[in-house]
């Protein structure tokens, strides 16, 4: 019981740390659209990696080299760009509020939560390194508790944030604070954008 216990605060002290996939779970609960696809989305994701790196950790270490990581922050720095730039677009149309009534594609959200979430480098140094490093000398029902414990952390976390948002949408119906919502992701993108640049020219220097 104490590894399951051990691996929720693991987890959760992991996930805790404000990033791009967090931010993007807040904005679909605030739009109050395909929450329970995201949520389920980012969490069966983390579920996924946490165990590869837990029972695979070894095997992993050794094919996760700077070419990889270059090439991870190099897809998620144009990703970023297109995002940052698409919502930049949006801040000059009239804002549309009844989001019922204009959802965002499924194919479109799909698409951005597996990018938010594959396409980011961090995600794997966490749940697959560091927690696959963490539990790698754990007996095996050891292990089984642990990475249990910390995918537990990750489905009420992602579920708590996104339904939490969603209730909390009702104070931010109206033009003003949605598009102070969107300058404050724009800006969180772009000082993200900026540090996935920097850490590109140190796996540039790494390489060469």
């Amino acid at each position: 019981m104490e590894f399951l216990i051990l691996g929720f605060f693991t987890g959760l002290s992991l996930i805790l740390a404000i990033g791009a996939q967090n931010i993007f779970v807040i904005e679909q609960g605030l739009k109050k659209q395909y929450i329970l696809l995201v949520c389920l989305i980012c969490s069966i994701s983390d579920l996924i990696l946490i165990f590869l790196g837990i029972f695979l950790f070894e095997y992993f270490k050794g094919y996760f080299t700077d070419n990889i990581e270059l090439i991870l922050n190099t897809l998620l720095f144009i990703f970023l760009i297109y995002f940052i730039v698409n919502k930049f677009k949006s801040r000059h149309h009239q804002a549309d509020l009844d989001f019922n009534k204009k959802k965002s594609s499924l194919r479109n959200v799909i698409f951005k939560t597996l990018a938010f979430t594959y396409l980011n480098p961090h995600v794997y140094s966490d749940t697959v390194f560091f927690l696959g490093n963490f539990s790698k000398n754990f007996f095996i029902t050891h292990k089984y508790l642990f990475g249990l414990g910390a995918s537990i952390a990750s489905f009420i976390f992602f579920f708590a944030l996104g339904y939490l948002s969603k209730f909390l949408s009702k104070y931010s119906n109206n033009v003003k604070t949605w598009n102070a919502i969107n300058t404050f992701i724009i800006m969180f993108m772009g000082s993200l954008a900026l540090y996935i640049l920097i850490e590109i020219f140190l796996n540039i220097r790494k390489l060469f």
